[in-house]
């Protein structure tokens, strides 16, 4: 249970962590999908890989879980790639027998194998990647659901274990293959050939799933001459045909078939495969005889000794070299005397003796094959006694068509004796004309006149070759030993003589290749010596199988913990028939519950708890019941059942049963509640709202419980509670309001919501959401119903003599500069006892748009700044001061331009009650507060006059710039002048920017000095200046305004009057001349200057000395001039 609670933790985490992504999950892990079908005690495995993580290169681990169909909750260790004791105790021991494995194909991608699976194996495997990283983005479980289903796959094979075959013959060989699987499937077949020395065996031809025909390695050319072949002869049958064998086909030949299901992927599988018993051939080498040309002839009796009336059957076979593509005569002689020859190209002939008995039908001569000849002679007669021979003669075809006979070739000779009938023996056969598939065939034959021993041999001819003769079935001699033939070795047949003269013949299981003619041939003894035979026969048609097969049910519609019965009614012959429950719950996933066969056993799927099963004979039909013990919606679902019927080896599969739904339904609820459908409560008082179930539907119910507060058609959930009493907030419940907010359950059962301290906030209609929860019989939970009952809330406040101050503000302030907001108290502020808690709040425009509070002063003093991070560039330059007991002004400092917009002032009053607590005895509101924060307007103007100056070349010319006015002090300027040459050829020469930065962009050869003298001027003197410097020259300036909301702001942008410089080339040395004299009159004036201050300096001096000397016989204040007297009283 440790496992299943951590591992459940770890899946919720992934979840949140998934849910909290935005786009595309990152880390994927995959699977096979499912279901997969697979049989038991075949393979199984399943491929696991993941991709996404940041180190591909990493190696990965892995673990794999199942949870079984009876308990989908609990999940199951299997393997883990990192930890050897991962697997629970059930799944351990397989793991160290290395019946489970796991095997790393990659860093990133395992295989889980189970090398045999068992019927507990079905469930949902989940394949689980351990993180490796910090965070969680993605899938990294995955889960593939497997089914394992019975192996019904059926082959065999009804031939000899040992053939023995002359080189040259053909080989016809019969294997039979079958499943009784429910699931769309498709069977492949192959015949094999196990040669001795070799290790494997190596396939003759096949017919794969698709219905494609392969022939073996080895075998191309005689399949394309069409001397290899296979055939379906039926729905079960597959048929080899071998022509002219060879000594290399000699060894052991046997069957296989493999059963094919289409995976989810598309995919096919083989998900079974048996083998037919192996039958050993030996091909006897040609025997070659050089005096002969290498000619051997055979004959052969099927009968040696008859009775007048009977058939004589004689078979004469050729053998030679190189048989194909040459001709022969072949003739029947009896006592030397030829009675019918068979020409080169098949022409009959006939012997005087015997001419007119072939008119009559008596007698028939054919060519069965290239070496196969045949004689019928029936009835025969005394006369027809004697020695038989075969005589051939080879025929040479000319150019012209004409043949020449070569020397003969006879056979051995053939005895054959035929006794006078002189008995009153008569056979007489019970009226029997058709039987049904799958039901005995019982004959009878009655003597009458016998006077010696008896025998009896049942024959059997087909209708489908008339012309064939009778095959042997089973024979019971005088002596009573029974005896069987190849052909019915695996069918159940039986011969008796329950009475003296009469014969019974019984055939268990019929199909529908056992209709012909049966013929009761009896045969009179005497002295071990037959004397007289008589034959008896009857035509029986063997009806196909007409079963029908129908489910009904006296309900279909369920109540959970109900039993349902289903009947599955078969009418028809009494056949041994399988029978196989199944139910499909979606499109695509069909499941056997559980399957009945002929015998009586059963075979469960992990259901078996659920269902019980008993059967029910009657003289013409059979029911099936299947009840459903206390049904879920596990149970719910198309229920069918399917027959087949088992025989001769196969599986016939019968049209199945209409389908029923079941449905499975809830109980009806009978879940009531109450709860006080008004409440009204004081201001900061407790509350307790009472929601009572007053009836239930069980004793064993479970509730889940939601409270939600509706204000103005809103509804937010508060507080929840699942049916394990475990409680969540809702997400718009805030963290104040959960503080005082509390959900009880009691034993009535009742939910009782606690709302502590109710404020008017409070108002509003609590609703109470029970649902009601129950536990069906596999331990699912379910919900049954929901009610809900509402309870009105009234908050009544006491009165309030509270009042702010509502005079309407509409306030303006400069970007940067101080804005107050006034929230003062104009009546209810008296009294020592009252606090105040004061709440100011700002409208926020960003979305979701609301208040959003900027500063709260509690009533107990202290100051807060709620949490939020759109505000809280504001919140560091708010100030709020309480400068008397009724005014809560608040001060924006530094405003800024994004402050701009509505705000509020909150009130509420409270008071200290007797029990400690804080009681709200009012509140108000002031607003709105509209505040508009305006920005620096631009204010720029430049020198606008326009200006004309002629220079000679290397005259220094200044272009100035002057800034008339300017929108503030804090302004920075960016200027640029621009030269224009031509019109529209404006051209930027020197930039300084606002940063001081300077740029000049004049071109080479031309030099600028860039002179700032006074804040508002700016200018630049062009040195040196040359004639293609003409032109017209102007100043831009940008006018830059600091921003607290946006930094630096670009307020304006003023261009100058324009100065038209024209650069003459003439006066070049008078200009020179002239700024010489200029310099020397400067030098001469300074000189002057000078002269004339050290003048004034000297006179200054001479005249304070003069002032000096004058004065010195007046008197002195110095001590040392008056010398201080002592006082007279002393």
């Amino acid at each position: 249970m440790m496992r299943l609670s951590l591992h459940s933790l770890w899946r919720a985490s992934v979840l949140l962590c998934l849910l909290l992504q935005c786009g595309e999950a990152r880390v994927q892990t995959e699977a096979q999908a499912g279901p997969l079908y697979r049989v038991v005690g075949a393979p199984l495995s399943i491929s696991c890989n993941v991709s996404g993580f940041g180190n591909e290169d990493a190696v990965k681990d892995f673990k794999f879980y199942v949870t079984k169909p009876a308990n989908p909750t609990f999940e199951i260790n299997i393997i883990s790639t990192n930890d050897p004791s991962f697997g629970y105790a059930i799944y351990q021991r397989r793991v160290w027998d290395k019946d489970i494995s796991i095997t790393r194909v990659s860093p990133n991608a395992v295989i889980f194998e189970i090398q045999s699976l068992q019927k507990g194996d079905e469930g949902e495997y989940d394949c689980s990647v351990e993180n490796s990283e910090v965070v969680y983005d993605g899938t990294y479980s995955v889960k593939t659901a497997v089914k394992v289903i019975d192996n019904s796959l059926s082959v065999s094979s009804p031939a000899s274990t040992s053939l023995s075959i002359n080189e040259g013959e053909a080989l016809t060989l019969t294997c039979q293959a079958s499943s009784n699987t429910i699931q769309h499937t498709h069977l492949s077949f192959a015949w094999y050939l196990h040669k001795a020395g070799e290790d494997r065996a190596q396939p003759i031809i096949s017919l794969d799933r698709d219905f494609t025909l392969r022939p073996g390695q080895g075998f191309e050319g005689r399949y394309r001459a069409g001397l290899v072949s296979l055939d379906k002869v039926g729905e079960a049958t597959y048929r080899l045909k071998m022509s002219q064998l060879v000594p290399s086909d000699q060894g052991k030949i046997h069957c296989q078939a493999q059963e094919w299901i289409q995976d989810p992927d598309q995919s096919w599988y083989p998900i079974a495969q048996t083998d037919a018993e192996e039958v050993t051939l030996e091909v006897k080498a040609r025997e070659v005889k050089p005096d002969t040309l290498s000619l051997v002839v055979r004959i052969q009796a099927q009968q040696t000794t008859l009775q007048e009336g009977q058939g004589l059957l004689l078979s004469c076979n050729i053998d030679t070299l190189n048989l194909e593509g040459r001709f022969f005569s072949l003739a029947f002689l009896r006592e030397n005397v030829e009675l019918v020859r068979i020409g080169p190209t098949g022409v009959l002939s006939v012997g005087p003796e015997y001419s007119g008995r072939e008119k009559e039908g008596e007698l028939r001569a054919t060519r069965t094959g290239n070496r196969d000849y045949r004689l019928i002679l029936q009835p025969v007669r005394t006369g027809d006694q004697g020695v038989f021979t075969c005589r051939v003669w080879p025929q040479e075809r000319g150019h012209d068509g004409v043949f020449t006979q070569g020397a003969p070739q006879d056979s051995d000779s053939q005895l054959v004796s035929i006794s006078a009938t002189e008995s009153g023996l008569s056979v007489k056969m019970q009226d029997a004309d058709s039987v049904e598939e799958g039901d005995r065939l019982s004959l009878a034959c009655e003597v009458e006149g016998a006077k010696g021993q008896l025998s009896v041999t049942w024959q059997h001819k087909s209708n489908s070759t008339p012309a064939a003769l009778f095959t042997n079935v089973i024979s019971l001699s005088q002596e009573g030993v029974v005896g069987g033939t190849e052909e019915f070795r695996s069918r159940t047949v039986r011969a008796t003589r329950p009475a003296a003269n009469v014969f019974i013949f019984e055939l268990d299981e019929v199909k529908s290749s056992d209709s012909g003619v049966y013929q009761c041939a009896v045969s009179e003894w005497k002295a071990n010596s037959k004397t007289h035979s008589q034959t008896q026969a009857a035509t029986i048609k063997v009806n196909p199988l007409d079963v029908q097969v129908s489910l009904i049910s006296r309900t279909n519609k369920a109540t959970v913990g109900d039993n349902v019965e289903l009947m599955c009614r078969i009418r028809g012959p009494h056949v041994p028939i399988t029978l196989t429950w199944s139910l499909q719950r979606g499109a695509n996933t069909l499941d056997n519950i559980l399957t009945v066969y002929s015998d009586g056993a059963i075979s469960w799927s992990l259901y078996q708890h659920h269902y019980q099963v008993k059967v029910e004979k009657n003289n013409n039909q059979i029911i099936y019941y299947l009840q459903i013990i206390g049904a879920s919606q596990r149970e719910a679902g198309s229920y069918q059942c399917r027959v087949s019927v088992f025989l001769d080896n196969v599986y016939k599969k019968l049209p199945q049963s209409n389908p029923v739904a079941v449905e499975v339904q809830n109980p009806e609820s009978k879940l009531a509640l109450s709860s006080p459908p008004t409440m009204t409560t004081n201001i900061n008082m407790d509350i307790n709202i009472a929601c009572s179930v007053t009836s239930k539907s069980s004793p064993s119910s479970l509730y889940a419980v939601t409270w939600l507060l509706n204000q103005d058609g809103n509804n937010k959930t508060i507080v929840s509670s699942d049916r394990n009493a475990a409680v969540t907030f809702g997400p718009q419940s805030e963290m104040s309001q959960r503080k005082r907010i509390s959900m009880t359950r009691t034993d009535r059962p009742a939910f009782e919501l606690t709302v502590r301290q109710a404020t008017t906030a409070d108002r509003g209609t609590y609703v109470c959401i029970v649902e009601e929860w129950l536990q069906d019989p596999r331990g699912d939970w379910y919900q049954l119903s929901t009610v809900s009952r509402a309870s009105s809330l009234t908050v009544v406040e006491p009165a309030n003599d509270l009042h702010l101050d509502k005079t309407e503000q509409i306030l303006s302030a400069e970007e940067g500069n101080e804005a107050e907001l006034k929230c003062d108290i104009i009546s209810g502020a008296s009294g020592a006892s009252f606090f105040y808690k004061v709440t100011w709040l700002h409208t926020v425009s960003s979305p979701p748009t609301r208040n959003a509070s900027l500063v709260e002063l509690d009533h107990t003093g202290l100051l807060s700044y709620p949490e939020d991070r759109r505000v809280r560039g504001l919140q560091e330059r708010l100030h709020l001061s309480r400068p008397t007991q009724s005014s809560f002004p608040l001060r924006i400092q530094r405003t800024h331009e994004v402050d701009s917009g509505t705000y509020w002032c909150k009130v509420e009053q409270y008071q200290l009650g007797h029990d400690g607590r804080w009681w709200q005895k009012a509140s108000d509101s002031v607003g709105p507060i509209i505040l508009t924060v305006n920005v620096t307007e631009a204010d720029l103007l430049l020198e606008t006059k326009e200006e004309l100056l002629n220079v000679s070349l290397s005259q220094d010319f200044t272009i100035p710039c002057h800034i008339a006015s300017q929108s503030s002090n804090e302004s920075r300027f960016q200027v640029t002048w621009f030269w224009q040459k031509e019109p529209k050829s404006k051209r930027s020469i020197f930039t300084v920017h606002q940063n001081s930065t300077l740029h000049e962009s004049f071109g080479e050869g031309i030099n600028l000095r860039f002179v700032h003298p006074l804040p508002n001027q700016f200018g630049i003197t062009v040195l040196n200046p040359r004639l293609e410097n003409s032109g017209l020259y102007f100043c831009e300036v940008e006018e830059w305004l600091p921003s607290l909301s946006h930094g630096w702001r670009k307020a304006a942008v003023e261009r100058s009057g324009g100065l038209n410089v024209s650069v003459n080339g003439k006066g070049h040395a008078a200009s020179e001349s002239a700024c010489n004299s200029l310099v020397w009159i400067v030098i001469i004036v300074i000189v002057l200057i000078v002269l004339m201050l050290v003048i004034i300096l000297l006179m200054v001096k001479t005249c304070r000395s003069k002032t000096s000397g004058g004065q010195k016989t007046s008197q002195s204040f110095w001590t040392e001039q008056n010398p201080l007297k002592p006082n007279a009283l002393d």
